[in-house]
């Protein structure tokens, strides 16, 4: 007999051997019917399988997160059968899923088009018609390596070699056409559903190794429902819309160019909007109690190996060396110049906490295929800090930490924010002792906040745990920003220390924190979020003046100078040009207001007021309308 827990509590006893499946039919016919999988322990299961031992249990039906999943899984494979009966020749290789979908690569000769993709489409809606169900089988290494030497499928062959000898080799079978899979699958192939896409096709190579044979790879992407696809596609194109490589040159912010992969240059406009954040960011940090400080871009290799991070980074890390024969490394972060910085000079427990932070530029070696504009780069600023304090204010701090970082979050219209804890990765630094009073700490303050957190196993820095903030923009997506990882690893291996209350010297635990992150991706983040139209306080440019008639040239001169001694960044348009043509031209460039001025205006000290996305004018007279403005364009935190 095996004891089964379910969801709501209940445990009941079955015979030993039971599958999936009876044991949807012992519930329910209804039930029975609604099935794709279960889950055992937590893992997914065909429901076909016998359960093995007694475990908690759950009958995955298509309203349950899971079921994306497999939707998912078994709609690659169904796209693989497609390819290979409308184009035999075609190899099939992986085929994964990935967020919001899945792809498959495919050896062919000749490469995919965009009608293509509508062709396999098609097809795919003829398999999924028939309603094939899948079979799971297990073969001797043998028999599948002959089976696909036969075939022409040698990435398949490679990848049986691959297999570790004790797993067993699965091939799932969907009516005459069959795969190498680990599974689980549903029950047939009409259980996926019509609420699918084929995206794009791209390049890939064989197991992401460029010496490996280029691939073709298709995107695609699979939801429960027809409406929840038609939601996605939406958003796909809303994403477009608000890509901040598009946006950034159509508001002139910045750019790229080859010389310079993976680094930004940035523009007028998109500097002031970077000093913006800078500005923001250092008044929060004074507020509390941070000293600002600035660490070298580049020191010896033989700090990086001291503080671990040459182990664990040095193939990412830019080094040169110099004609005396010292390797230096470009700082990939600012931790070990931080504790330098504490070093100097001996400290003291009434010190604590000794809090630092700085605007430092770091570089780490991105492949190019990964760069991806300011999102994924080589060359970037971090609002980096680090707390220095004893172990007996560690949860005080992070408790702190918390709140501020919220608040932040909040003034930049980030309010949905979830908290991922992320314990120790397999490669790490420091013993189970100190890892184990490391992890403890942070639950602590985290619980001592009152915040919920998802757990992000083994996914901690390779010093200490972590707390990682993802923040859900407008249309939905996720962003990673902040972290606070507690650390005390570093500031032992680098030899820092302050004199304890007995008078001995104790090493000092060490918070990381950064709170947008990378500046140039919360940037990136930021356009696409407001799609390139900001609160006025971020704005770039927040006020654009056109005129409509010579004669009020001089007025907007004027006006230009009451906005400049109002704090206000505005440009001036008085250019032989049409109102229109200027409305639209700003109004391309995302700035927030015109102030449109004529012969009328002029006369009476009065202005138009136009704001972008809105046909509608309003006339105040000056000084009302830029006292207006200058309280709307005030930072939230400089607000009463």
């Amino acid at each position: 007999m095996v004891s089964l827990t379910f969801p709501d509590g209940s445990v009941r006893e079955y015979d030993d051997g039971i599958s999936g499946k009876d044991l949807a039919s012992s519930i329910s016919k209804s039930l029975s019917k609604k099935a794709l999988a279960f889950s055992l322990d937590g893992d997914l299961m065909d429901l076909a399988d016998p359960i093995p031992h007694d475990g908690q249990v759950a009958i995955i039906t298509r309203n349950e997160p899971q079921a994306l999943e497999l939707i998912r899984h078994d709609t690659a494979h169904v796209m693989a059968q497609a390819v290979q009966e409308l184009w035999p020749d075609t190899q099939v290789t992986i085929g994964p899923v990935i967020d919001d979908g899945f792809f498959y690569d495919f050896a062919r000769e000749e490469p995919f088009s965009t009608d293509d993709l509508e062709t396999i489409e098609a097809k795919m809606h003829e398999i999924i018609k028939l309603n094939a169900p899948f079979t799971k089988e297990v073969w001797s290494r043998d028999e599948a390596k002959a089976y696909f030497t036969e075939k022409g499928e040698l990435f398949k062959v490679e990848l049986i070699d691959a297999i570790p000898d004790d797993q067993e080799l699965k091939i799932y079978k969907q009516g005459d056409w069959l795969d190498l899979c680990r599974g689980p699958h549903m029950v047939s192939t009409g259980q996926i559903g019509t609420g699918f896409k084929l995206l794009k096709v791209a390049g890939a190579y064989w197991r992401g190794d460029s010496n490996n044979p280029m691939l073709q790879r298709i995107y695609g992407t699979a939801w429960s429902s027809d409406k929840e696809l038609k939601t996605h596609l939406h958003n796909l194109e809303e994403a477009e819309k608000r890509d901040h490589r598009r946006l950034g040159r159509e508001m002139d912010l910045f750019h790229f160019q080859e010389e310079a992969p993976g680094s930004v240059f940035w523009h007028d406009k998109g500097w002031r909007l970077f000093q913006t954040l800078i500005a923001y960011m250092r008044r929060r940090q004074d507020e509390n109690d941070y000293k600002e400080v600035n660490s070298p871009d580049m020191m010896d290799k033989g700090l990086w190996e001291k503080s671990g991070h040459w182990e664990k980074f040095g193939e990412h890390m830019f080094t040169t060396q110099t004609p005396d024969d010292r390797v230096y490394c470009c700082k990939p972060m600012n931790c070990p110049g931080h504790v330098q910085i504490f070093k100097n000079g001996l400290k003291s427990y009434r010190e604590l906490p000794y809090k630092i932070a700085e605007f430092g530029k770091v570089h780490r070696y991105e492949p190019s295929g990964a760069l991806h504009g300011m999102m994924r780069v080589r060359h970037f600023t971090q609002d980096d800090a680090h707390v220095f304090c004893t172990q007996d204010q560690i949860t005080k701090e992070c408790v702190e930490l918390n709140q501020l970082i919220l608040s932040i979050y909040k003034d930049f219209g980030f309010e949905n924010v979830i908290i991922k804890y992320s314990d120790r990765p397999e490669k790490r630094v420091g013993s189970d002792e100190v890892w184990d009073k490391s992890e403890a700490a942070l639950k602590k303050a985290v619980e001592a906040a009152g915040l919920t957190y998802e757990l992000n196993p083994g996914e901690g820095a390779f010093y200490g745990p972590k707390l990682e903030y993802v923040l859900r923009d407008a249309i939905g997506r996720d962003w990673q920003c902040g972290t606070v990882q507690v650390d005390l690893n570093l500031p032992g291996r680098l030899g820092a220390f302050f004199i304890a209350p007995s008078g001995e010297k104790e090493h000092p635990v060490m918070i990381h924190r950064a709170m947008f992150g990378s500046l140039e991706r919360f940037c990136g983040i930021l356009i696409e979020h407001y799609a390139g139209r900001f609160p006025l306080w971020l704005a770039p440019t927040q006020v654009a003046v056109c005129t409509i008639v010579s004669e009020a040239d001089n007025y907007a001169q004027d006006v230009m100078a009451k906005l400049r001694a109002a704090g206000l960044n505005p440009i001036l348009d008085i250019r032989n040009e049409k109102i229109n043509y200027k409305v639209r031209e700003h109004s391309h460039a995302k700035v927030p207001v015109l102030f449109v001025l004529g012969g009328r205006e002029a006369e009476n000290g009065s202005v138009s007021i136009r704001r972008l996305g809105s046909k509608d004018q309003t006339v105040m007279a000056i000084d009302e309308a830029i006292s207006a403005l200058q309280e709307e364009a005030t930072p939230p935190d400089m607000r009463t």
